[in-house]
């Protein structure tokens, strides 16, 4: 009797796994050296990083300590800790020109609010103009529109003087607010063009299906999506028009139309004494309203760069 030949599996034999497979099966675990350095370099790094911030930080701190001391200590101790305190700089500030500091910041709030309302609507219909219509010469306009960028301030400055005079404007907020209106400022013409490419032009596409024109595409569906991108045109308008010097200093020339920047280099006089401590108090008062900005407008901010390529 012959014995019945041996069966065998079908089932392929699996592998054994190696080393390095069953390693990486069991959690990292560092030797206690590396993971000591590991802890001092982030200890380190945090370090350094507190250190870098508050040197930026210090000439607002010791701006923020000058405004509470009195005027012969501010040179005299460069200290952050006043060795006294002065609270009356804030009330001489606040009254120290023909008219109180309010009539000054009223008058920045009204350049300020024309300015990003301006942009906010022009550079808005520029930038859909350039991202979704079709016309001749679009590609050359709008590269003659990005090298408008590079014309420094100075240039355009002179004919725009000539131009306001010979219109009575001088003197009003009318030479700070009406170029908003006309989309004078390219980069946020280009910030807006970015953002709206990144927009599917599906959505345009079914909305013309429904019968929409261009305006309602451009009220309805680009303006509320692009969020991100006007909500950053707006604080960058907002930071550089409060803190603009130049334009203003050369359009307003009387006293009741000064605004916040011109009315602080009021306190500086080169022929007498300058009132340092109210100049500083004024100035702590004239942030504010940057800060509150930043801080409520940071995330559209970071998200607005973000989104729209630019890096």
């Amino acid at each position: 009797m012959t014995d019945a030949p041996a069966r065998t599996d079908p089932r392929p034999t699996p592998a054994r796994p190696t080393l390095s497979e069953v390693a990486a099966t069991y959690p990292e675990r560092r030797p206690p050296r590396r993971r000591a350095w590991a802890a001092v370099r982030r200890v380190l790094r945090h370090v350094a990083l507190i250190a870098f911030g508050l040197v930026m930080l210090y000439p607002l701190l010791w701006m923020l300590a000058s405004s509470f001391k009195p005027t012969e200590l501010i040179f005299r101790e460069p200290g952050l800790i006043p060795t006294a305190w002065d609270f009356g700089n804030y009330t001489d500030g606040w009254n120290a020109l023909l008219d109180p500091f309010s009539h000054y910041l009223l008058n920045s709030a009204i350049v300020v609010l024309g300015s990003v309302l301006g942009n906010l609507v022009s550079c808005s219909m520029a930038a859909y103009a350039f991202a979704r219509l079709k016309f001749r010469g679009r590609n050359l306009w709008f590269a003659i529109m990005l090298m408008s960028i590079m014309l420094p301030i100075h240039v355009i400055i002179v004919p725009q003087y000539i131009l306001f005079s010979s219109l009575s404007w001088i003197n009003t907020f009318l030479p700070l607010i009406v170029p908003k209106l006309l989309a004078t400022d390219a980069f946020f013409v280009f910030l807006m063009v970015q953002f709206f490419r990144g927009i599917p032009k599906d959505l345009d596409e079914a909305a013309r299906l429904d019968g929409c024109g261009h305006v309602r595409i451009y009220l309805r569906i680009m303006l509320p999506l692009s969020l991100p991108a006007l909500a950053t045109t707006a604080i960058f308008t907002f930071i550089w028009t409060w803190n603009d010097f130049f334009s203003q200093l050369i359009f307003l020339t009387k006293p009741d139309m000064y605004t916040v920047p011109i009315a602080l280099r009021t306190f500086v006089d080169a022929t007498s004494n300058s009132s340092w401590g109210p100049l500083f108090a004024m100035s702590i008062v004239s942030l504010i309203p940057v800060f509150l900005v930043f801080l409520f407008g940071q995330k559209y901010l970071v998200k607005g760069i973000a989104t729209t390529g630019i890096k």
